[in-house]
């Protein structure tokens, strides 16, 4: 089983541009976030799939020189892009993170991996957003090749297009969908927001940077929340955005998300 990790990324941002070259600990933020996704211990490949745009240009030369697999794709049908660089890198199984996650834990990832690969004949979909339970930035949502083929073929919503997978797992009658909860019980999806949207999450997203990389350079999840337990100041910087996600723009559409 050739398990493939799709970083999307690209430099267009109508919110915060070029918020994957904001600078953590002396280095972008899609290179912090790359050794996060690489720290996870399940045997993966990884690929940052970012777009044939020329402005994407530098995203390239920024994988060639810290030697990085990429892959080149629609700019924005990220649903194609995701196919075409899972077959490029002869994957079975696709595992999709976005570049929005550079605080992303590596046992998370590794957690619902393992998930996966013990339930892999039970289901054709696992990932931890549905219902989402860890705080905001920790995606993971994990199919094999031929379930994201099908998507792929059949998709024809610009939503389902653009963001990857809402056609699998709007079809729980179709596609067999498994879920991962946070093992603490609780429920912080909408009250802890480790994302970046907005100048704001970028400067929350430093400050734990600053407090944390220079003692352990691959920080886990519990190492944040006890951060966050010790300043809880910190948290307040991007309190304004909770809750936000691309999900408001298609209530109308959706089937399987509400308003909370």
């Amino acid at each position: 089983m050739k398990i493939l990790i799709v970083i999307q990324a690209r430099r267009g941002s109508s919110r915060l541009p070029d918020k994957i070259f904001l600078p953590l600990s002396g280095k972008p933020l899609l290179i912090r976030m790359f050794e996060r996704v690489a720290a996870s211990n399940t045997p993966k490949g990884i690929v940052i799939a970012t777009t044939t745009d020329e402005k994407d240009d530098e995203v390239v030369k920024l994988c060639e020189k810290n030697d990085i697999k990429y892959y080149r794709g629609h700019p924005v049908d990220l649903l194609d892009r995701h196919y075409k660089a899972a077959l490029e890198n002869g994957a079975d199984v696709v595992v999709k993170i976005p570049s929005d996650c550079p605080l992303i834990c590596p046992n998370v990832i590794d957690e619902v991996l393992k998930y996966y690969i013990e339930n892999k004949d039970t289901f054709d979909f696992v990932s931890n957003l549905h219902p989402a339970t860890f705080p905001d930035g920790n995606d993971v949502e994990v199919m094999p090749l031929k379930i994201l083929e099908a998507a792929w073929k059949e998709a024809d919503k610009d939503y389902e297009r653009e963001h990857t997978t809402p056609y699998i797992w709007e079809r729980p009658e179709r596609f067999r969908i498994g879920n991962v909860n946070w093992e603490t019980g609780l429920d912080f999806s909408m009250t802890h927001r480790f994302t970046i949207d907005y100048k704001e999450d970028y400067e929350f997203i430093k400050r734990v940077y600053d407090e944390l990389y220079d003692g352990n350079k691959i920080f886990t999840l519990c190492d944040i929340m006890m951060l966050l337990d010790r300043k809880p100041e910190l948290k307040k910087i991007n309190e304004m955005h909770l809750g936000v996600n691309w999900y408001r723009n298609h209530l109308g559409e959706l089937k399987t998300v509400g308003e909370t």
